[in-house]
């Protein structure tokens, strides 16, 4: 059983750095987000230019990795990329604004299509 564990797993000293240097401080400074953004007016202008600004960033990185994808999606035809993304938005429309359906619907055509070419 351990051995099934082991092989699962994998390094435990990996996963505990992991868990150290990435996890931890990043939830530090979450959860004190949290406390002091606790009374703060979500129509503020403030808070309205940060969200946008950050969609932008985010809109920015899809951007790239659509163009210019990393590692095994570099593997997928463009034409495929851009049909998931497009397809994904198509569901997102639908589905009045559901985030859920639009990446669910992007990723199942990106893998029925990567199925299909082979």
């Amino acid at each position: 059983m351990s051995d099934f564990v082991g092989h699962f797993f994998g390094d435990w000293h990996a996963l505990m750095a992991m868990l150290l240097a990435g996890f931890l401080p990043n939830e530090v400074w979450r959860m004190l987000g949290l406390w002091l953004g606790g009374g703060v007016d979500e129509g503020s202008e403030l808070l309205v230019w940060v969200r946008a600004v950050a969609t932008a960033i985010l809109a920015g990185v899809i951007a790239q990795i659509l163009v210019f994808p990393p590692g095994a999606l570099a593997s997928v035809p463009g034409f495929l990329r851009y049909g998931a993304v497009a397809a994904g938005l198509v569901a997102f429309i639908v589905t009045r604004r559901s985030i859920l359906a639009g990446v669910v619907c992007g990723e199942v055509v990106m893998l029925a299509g990567k199925w299909w070419l082979g």
